[in-house]
């Protein structure tokens, strides 16, 4: 598969796709190697929820919220985001450039009888076909690809008018470096070593020049912090280590 847009870049860091391939059976293990993952699915997924409902006029307590609405997780791994969005009713492709890992998602979603498009490509194609979508689920990928300019524009060029994206990732200062890389894989080994390089991590002020390029404005901001006394994660003033950024486009004027 063609993993590069027409001028021969593309976003595809080979490395990082082979490390979660090798990974790839462990997905739906909520104590294996994508522990923290299951740990964090329970916030994000609130987010998402709560900021898709109010946006687009649904009821949360709606148990087909998102019917209607077209979705994207891309990165989507072994579908621990497409699951929830497609059991909510959303329209959901599911792409990741890892093959493997699309395997794995496929079996799951025909385990649990859902209906999910899961591909196994890469942002650039899908914009590069024109593939537009309500909402855009960046999460925790920008800090595994090779190009994070790249991967944003492909990424933001497939939010319709009136439509959102989010992104979540970990931010590039010396608390999270301590927290998210040292402790958390080095002393904790919640993660595998070597799961994030701190050179690769991408700020919240990058990420909002990225979505002003792609005329997309930044509709809320969130930290997401561990408590270990409650053993999950919070919602958070604190955006130094984990956090979550939406974004969205205007409707244009009819």
């Amino acid at each position: 598969m063609e993993d590069c847009n027409m001028n021969g870049q593309t976003t595809i860091d080979e490395q990082e796709v082979a490390r979660f391939s090798a990974m790839a059976a462990e997905w739906w293990d909520p104590s294996g190697k994508f522990r923290p993952l299951h740990k964090f699915n329970p916030v994000r997924l609130a987010y998402i929820k709560e900021r898709v409902c109010n946006h687009f006029g649904r009821d949360e307590k709606d148990a087909k919220a998102f019917k209607g609405l077209r979705f994207l997780d891309i990165g989507c791994g072994g579908g621990l985001l497409s699951e929830p969005m497609a059991r909510l009713g959303a329209e959901i492709i599911g792409a990741d450039a890892s093959a493997t890992n699309i395997e794995i998602a496929k079996i799951h979603a025909q385990e649990t009888g859902l209906d999910i498009d899961y591909r196994a490509t890469t942002s650039e194609l899908l914009a590069t076909d024109g593939e537009k979508f309500d909402v855009v689920l960046n999460m925790e990928v920008v800090e595994h690809v090779a190009d994070v300019s790249l991967y944003m524009q492909s990424c933001n060029e497939m939010v319709k008018e009136g439509g959102l994206t989010f992104v979540s990732t970990i931010n590039r200062t010396a608390k999270a470096r301590f927290l998210a890389l040292f402790m958390a894989e080095k002393v904790l080994r919640w993660l595998p070593i070597g799961t994030h390089d701190y050179n690769k991590l991408v700020t919240p002020d990058e990420l909002r020049k990225e979505f002003s390029k792609s005329s997309l404005a930044v509709l809320d901001e969130t930290g997401v912090a561990y408590n270990p006394f409650f053993d999950r994660w919070l919602l958070s003033a604190d955006m130094d280590v984990n956090y979550m950024i939406l974004a969205g486009r205007k409707s244009e004027p009819s």
